[in-house]
C-alpha cells in the first residue's frame, strides 16, 4: 500500500496526464483541478469527475455511467469492480458520453 506522500505523487502525476491528454483532444473538453477533484466537462455538458480519496488510498470516477473506486496495483490504477487499468476505463467513459478517448 502506498504511503501518504506516495500516494499524493502518483495521484498528481495520473490527473496531470489525464489533463495533457485531454489537451491534445481536438475537442472543446474543460479540466479543472481543485481541492483533489479534476472535473472534466465535455463539449455535450456531461462530466468526468475524478477524486482524491485519502482515507482508502483510492481515485473514485464519477460518470454518467455510473462509478468506480481505483487502488494503485503493480505500478497501475485499476478499478477494483471491472479490473479495467484507469485508462481503459476513461477511455470506455469518454466513448460512452460521446467523446474523443483521450487515451486510445
Amino acid at each position: 500500500m502506498l504511503d501518504d506522500t506516495s500516494f499524493h505523487t502518483k495521484v498528481d502525476e495520473i490527473f496531470l496526464e489525464i489533463e495533457d491528454r485531454v489537451d491534445e483532444l481536438n475537442e472543446d473538453i474543460d479540466a479543472v483541478s481543485s481541492g483533489g477533484v479534476l472535473t472534466l466537462t465535455l463539449e455535450n455538458g456531461s462530466s468526468v469527475i475524478l477524486s482524491r480519496q485519502i482515507v482508502n488510498r483510492e481515485i473514485w470516477v464519477a460518470a454518467k455511467i455510473g462509478g468506480f473506486h481505483l487502488s494503485f496495483y503493480d505500478d497501475k490504477w485499476i478499478c477494483r469492480a471491472t479490473g479495467e487499468k484507469l485508462d481503459a476505463l476513461l477511455d470506455r467513459i469518454f466513448y460512452e458520453q460521446d467523446a474523443s478517448p483521450p487515451f486510445s
